[in-house]
């Protein structure tokens, strides 16, 4: 049986979702962070994407982390991808101390 092309189209917040729990219980009130923090991040949002089951999908995971000190962050990306079926979700954890912002991108392959 042949399932439609938008029955496994990225499910943005699902995936906010996920980004949003990781962030949460790995992070909680920590007061400080180191690259393996951001690495176990990464790594727990793309095994969790993963476990979605979606098929021809590749996962990037991008995770940015930083000292609250009262300064602005920005962040830039560009991609050539496929408007229809390429997808990004991003969430933002911030406390007193740090904060962290996570992007996860779901690009199909054809």
């Amino acid at each position: 049986r042949f399932l439609s092309l938008s029955y496994f189209r990225f499910p943005v917040q699902v995936v906010k979702e996920i980004i949003k729990t990781v962030l949460h219980e790995k992070l909680g009130d920590k007061k400080s962070y180191s690259t393996d923090t951001s690495k176990e991040i990464a790594d727990e949002v793309k095994n969790k994407l993963k476990g979605l089951g979606l098929p021809r999908y590749k996962y990037m995971v991008q995770v940015v982390m930083g000292e609250q000190k009262g300064e602005g962050v920005r962040m830039g990306t560009r991609f050539f991808w496929d408007a229809d079926t390429d997808k990004y979700a991003s969430e933002t954890f911030v406390n007193d101390h740090i904060f962290c912002v996570a992007v996860a991108f779901g690009v199909y392959l054809y």
